[in-house]
């Protein structure tokens, strides 16, 4: 349980962190936080318990997207203030790191594998952040269309 609470501590202090050296405006930095630390707990969740990084990352990034399209609704500001910097934990750094370090250190075969880990997560990051757009843009062509039923009615 301590494990946990660290964890999300974390999520939310680098999502903070990131949002102020990205300038983002304070009065939107804790619905940031609590953006990033969902998404990352999507993650997490389904890595512990299903496993795998890359359907992971898809319904963290989803998360993500759903949660940051909330949070400018109810907050009336763009919704890439809360998707680039809670996107910053599930971001594959340390294998980009890897393979820039087995390039420099001449073993090709492991860059390329980590490589592939790079590329498969940033994919799936981004097929997230597109089915929740998909999710949203239903959701809204539905309501419309509801209400000009009731209109009619």
């Amino acid at each position: 349980m301590v494990h946990l609470l660290i964890i999300i501590a974390g999520v939310y202090v680098a999502t903070l962190g990131f949002a102020v050296l990205i300038n983002v405006s304070p009065k939107y930095l804790n619905d940031g936080g609590i953006v990033g630390v969902a998404g990352y707990l999507v993650y997490l969740a389904y890595y512990t318990y299903i496993g795998g990084y890359v359907g992971g990352n898809v319904l963290g990034a989803f998360a993500i997207g759903i949660f940051g399209m909330i949070a400018a609704r109810i907050k009336k500001a763009p919704v890439i203030i809360f998707n680039i910097p809670a996107l910053v934990p599930l971001v594959p750094g340390g294998q980009a790191y890897q393979v820039m370090k087995n390039i420099a250190m001449n073993k090709p075969r492991v860059a390329f594998g980590f490589l592939m880990q790079v590329l498969m997560i940033a994919g799936s990051l981004a097929m997230g952040f597109l089915l929740a757009e998909l999710v949203i843009q239903l959701f809204n062509y539905s309501m419309r269309s509801m209400k000009r039923r009731r209109k009619t009615a």
